[in-house]
This record gives C-alpha cells, sequence and structure tokens, in this order.
C-alpha cells in the first residue's frame, strides 16, 4: 500500500469493501441472521436445511455451515430430534455484546483520531455529509449501508491492523442486531446526529471525545434495538 503524503499508509479500499463479495454461506449467514432479529423467525422455529437450500437456490453445504456459524453467534441452537432452531434472544447476553463493542469502537475512534492522514479527515467528512443527505429523503436501505461502511472506515483509520481486525469480528456477530434499530421511528436522525458528534471530535483532534462520544453512539444503539426488540415482543 503506498503512504500517504504525511508518511502513514492510507486506508485501503480493498480493506473498505471488504464485505463486497460475500460466498454464499455468508449471504445466508447475514439473511437469515437478520430475519431472527427482525423477529421474522421467531424463537423455537425449526431451520430446516432442504426448506432453506431451496429457498436460497443452493445446496446444503452453506446452509449447514451457516446454520454452524449462527450458532456460535448464539443465534441458533441445536436440539434433540429436531436439529437447527432459532435460539430465544437473551437479553443478557445481547447487552454484554454492545458493551464490548462499544468499548472496542471507542478505542478504535481513540487511535483513529491520532492515526488519521489529512486525506482520510477530508472522506470521513464527506462520508458524513453523504449520509446527512440518505437521511433527508428517508432512505433506510442505504444509510445502513452507509453506517457499515462509516464505521469500518473508523476502525480501518486507527491503523492498528489488530484492533481493526477484533472490531471487525464483534461486529459480525451483533450487526444484525445493529442493523435492526433502524426500523425505529427517527432512529436515522439521532444515529446521523451522534456520528457527527464523533466525527467533529476526531476533525479537532480530540481523542478522548471520540472514545467518549463513539461509546455513547453504540450504547444507544444498543438501548435503541432492546426497546424494539421488547416492543415486538409485548402481545
Amino acid at each position: 500500500m503506498e503512504p500517504t503524503q504525511d508518511g502513514r499508509p492510507a486506508v485501503s479500499s480493498r480493506r473498505r469493501r471488504r464485505t463486497g463479495g460475500a460466498t454464499h454461506t455468508e449471504r445466508l449467514r447475514q439473511e437469515l441472521a437478520e430475519d431472527i432479529a427482525y423477529g421474522r423467525l421467531r424463537p423455537g422455529e425449526a431451520l430446516d436445511e432442504t426448506t432453506l437450500a431451496e429457498r436460497f437456490g443452493v445446496s446444503r453445504t452453506p446452509v449447514r455451515e451457516a446454520l454452524r456459524e449462527l450458532a456460535a453467534s448464539g443465534l441458533v441452537e441445536h436440539r434433540p430430534h429436531r436439529g437447527a432452531v432459532v435460539a430465544s434472544l437473551d437479553a443478557a447476553r445481547l447487552e454484554e455484546m454492545f458493551v464490548v463493542m462499544a468499548e472496542l469502537e471507542a478505542l478504535c475512534a481513540a487511535w483513529a483520531t491520532r492515526s488519521m492522514t489529512a486525506a482520510e479527515r477530508t472522506e470521513l467528512e464527506a462520508m458524513h455529509e453523504a449520509a446527512g443527505e440518505l437521511v433527508r429523503v428517508g432512505d433506510v436501505s442505504g444509510y445502513r449501508e452507509v453506517n457499515d461502511r462509516f464505521h469500518e472506515f473508523v476502525y480501518a483509520a486507527s491503523h492498528n491492523a489488530f484492533l481493526e481486525e477484533t472490531a471487525l469480528g464483534v461486529r459480525r456477530r451483533v450487526l444484525a442486531f445493529r442493523r435492526a434499530q433502524f426500523q425505529g421511528l427517527g432512529r436515522l436522525v439521532v444515529s446521523h446526529a451522534e456520528h457527527g458528534r464523533v466525527v467533529q471530535a476526531i476533525l479537532r483532534g480530540d481523542s478522548e471525545a471520540a472514545a467518549r462520544e463513539m461509546r455513547a453512539h453504540l450504547t444507544s444503539s444498543g438501548r435503541s434495538f432492546s426497546d424494539l426488540h421488547e416492543g415486538a415482543a409485548t402481545p
């Protein structure tokens, strides 16, 4: 990777687009995880490999692998004589995951503040402005994608490869629930405003404030999803 003028390596476009070429297994895992997070698949519902293979137009092998990964994430469980079923959502476990995610992203934001190049700061600001346009027109799907890129950009801009890999690994397990929060009325506006506070802290070089605002943003995201989930569970 070519360094920038100030000597730091630029954030690789390949790293920022790593989710672009998802395998069958990854696509299945993402879609099933979102179905579970959104409540389209209910706790205890059977996940038949043959039925899922037909639904997605694939063989049973990627289905089996996707279910194995979802089981490792706690979204699916294997029961005797029933096979794979949707697991009951453990609110305490989910809260723990969001807490860890918040701390990792706060660390990424702090490191990014100290490590970002001038070009990366310009790109971050432009990304935030583009997200604002999506909020104004109410483009939920578009905002979700830009939101993913925003967070992954901050990870990469920390210029700490191990920290980036760790944050991505935890994010992958929580992503479906983070995306589900955007069902909430007005969440796009709140999320963008929270991003704005992170961006401004980074641009003025305040690493402590960047960490604090990113932590608050992830805490808010977790609370938003919990409120939606509890509301959906209430008859």
